[in-house]
């Protein structure tokens, strides 16, 4: 039956009964055989993976589809609104798609944040577990309860935040590590950080580092040549890839390219426009080299590894990040990073690319430029070693754990 545990060990059925099971399981040694449950129905609210292809949606996906690989005898629901009737919005194989299409996602949306209501499982049905990917606990009536915090940049960092998201986290973020029963993060880094800013009890917080998807890997020729012909990239590139907001620093990118006096070549950023980006597209129009700055918006999964493949350079000049996608994805696709020291960047990096101040962009230039000369295929291939270890299957394995844990 569904939320029942199988219990072999008396010790461990009475740390279950006592209360002490999440401690126990962390600092018993040898460890407490963890309590798996034959059969658990587990609801995942995918609406973000519906409604955004970055950040939260991409991470949202890869982990559907890898806890819907992963799942075994459990049953893996994805719930998402569908009022439109757009159909199933991607594939996972071994997963019940569960769509309301009574409401419309926004109006459901504007319903918890102003009056609390209605509880999640009003519209997804009665589960054992809801991991609520993005952030914020909805109301609920029912169920033990995950939820993935990414960063908490918008408290470290109010300034770079949009108005109206800031208050929204601002408001709900302290209730809903109050009311979930785990809190999952990309982390160490951001694990320290919802334990010190937002007091959460540090046994209730997992950090999981994400995966990078397979297709980013080294790019042939041929495919290299035909992303630069759709972008007209026929020169030497340093690239930056990310949204284009205040926390990402790209007024910085842009003042170290305006100093590489000897690099022949474009600086090209892609990623869409996000809030306060008003200054940034005046900052790029008044720079004296606005004509070897390119601005790529929206570039589609398949175009992704090639840009990256093709980029002497990728640059990450964060100010604040929780995981950083870009390094790793770049680093798989044999491509030299130089990053930023903000946020997880030094744990998720480690010593397979140089970690750089933003307060000196005459030091990021050197860095550079020592960086194209002396690359080569050892570099490479330990570039490559470093991100082949950041999975999705392994992060999928990592957060049924949570839920077993949860559980108990």
């Amino acid at each position: 039956m569904p939320g029942t545990p199988s219990v072999s060990n008396p010790m461990v059925y009475a740390l279950l009964h006592g209360g002490g099971i999440l401690p126990a399981l962390r600092s018993c040694t040898p460890p407490v055989k963890l309590v798996r449950f034959d059969r658990m129905r587990v609801c995942l609210d995918v609406q973000s993976a519906v409604s955004q292809r970055a950040g939260v949606g991409r991470y949202t996906r890869q982990l559907a589809e890898h806890l819907g690989a992963t799942a075994g005898s459990h049953e893996l629901e994805l719930f998402y609104f569908d009022f439109k009737r757009q159909g199933r919005p991607f594939s996972v194989p071994n997963a019940i798609f569960h769509a309301n299409h009574w409401i419309p996602g926004r109006l459901a949306q504007a319903a918890w944040k102003r009056f609390d209501m209605p509880a999640f499982d009003r519209l997804a049905g009665p589960s054992d577990l809801y991991h609520f990917p993005n952030f914020i606990l909805p109301p609920l009536r029912r169920g033990r309860t995950v939820v993935t915090i990414h960063d908490v940049s918008f408290m470290r960092y109010p300034q770079f935040a949009e108005e109206a998201n800031l208050r929204y986290l601002t408001a709900k973020i302290r209730d809903t590590v109050a009311r979930a029963d785990a809190v999952i993060t990309d982390s160490q880094f951001s694990a320290d950080e919802i334990v010190a800013l937002l007091h959460a009890p540090p046994e209730k917080v997992f950090p999981i580092h994400l995966g990078i998807d397979p297709s980013f890997t080294p790019q042939s020729v041929d495919r290299v040549a035909a992303m630069r012909q759709t972008f007209d990239l026929q020169r030497p590139y340093l690239l930056a890839v990310g949204t284009l907001e205040p926390r990402k620093n790209i007024p910085f990118l842009i003042g170290v390219f305006e100093q590489m006096n000897d690099f022949d070549g474009d600086l090209v950023l892609a990623g869409r426009l996000g809030w306060k980006h008003d200054s940034l597209v005046e900052r790029i129009a008044a720079s004296p080299q606005a004509s070897r700055i390119h601005h790529l918006d929206n570039i589609t999964d398949d175009l992704l590894p090639p840009l990256y493949g093709g980029a002497a350079c990728l640059l990450q000049a964060s100010f604040y990040e929780g995981f950083g996608f870009p390094p790793l994805e770049a680093m798989a696709c044999g491509t030299p990073v130089l990053s930023s020291r903000g946020g997880s960047l030094p744990e998720v990096i480690g010593t397979a690319a140089p970690l750089l101040d933003t307060d000196a962009p005459a030091v990021w230039c050197e860095a550079i430029g020592a960086l194209l000369r002396e690359d080569d295929d050892a570099h490479r291939v330990a570039r490559q070693q470093h991100a082949a270890q950041y999975r999705w299957d392994v992060t999928a394995a990592r957060t049924w754990k949570v839920y077993d844990e949860v559980m108990a």
